[in-house]
């Protein structure tokens, strides 16, 4: 079981970024996918998070309007479309994954995701 996130780097303040974050070895539709960042010095929170088919999402109050997750069950990818980047978007971003039953409510807590990428750094810069 592998997540493999990339499209993070170096942008200004307002700019945007497409993170994407594609898994293998597991049945991607069955998941639940989430983006996490971590900020130097502060702990992981989460950002967003998407139900299996797509239809519910989840995002911290300091994305909303901003992010826009996003998946493609066919390509086994989950996407964080990011606008309007602030220097204090400045975080390594992780995606990850959970086994949910189909009624299950997004889960928003770290502890909740079993399985994690690798995470890719984003710096905006003011």
């Amino acid at each position: 079981v592998q997540l493999q996130a990339s499209g993070g780097g170096l942008v200004q303040a307002r700019g945007s970024l497409r993170l994407s974050c594609r898994a293998s070895g597991l049945i991607f539709s069955r998941y639940t996918m989430g983006w996490f960042r971590q900020a130097p010095g502060k702990e992981r929170e989460i950002v967003a998070a998407i139900s299996r088919g797509g239809r519910n999402t989840y995002y911290a109050d300091s994305v909303k309007g901003r992010f826009t997750i996003s998946r493609d069950n066919d390509k086994n990818t989950v996407f964080l479309q990011m606008n309007g980047l602030k220097p204090e978007d400045t975080a390594v971003f992780y995606c990850a994954a959970k086994h949910t039953i189909l009624t299950a409510s997004i889960p928003t807590q770290e502890d909740e995701y079993g399985v994690w990428g690798q995470g890719t750094l984003v710096t905006v810069s003011s």
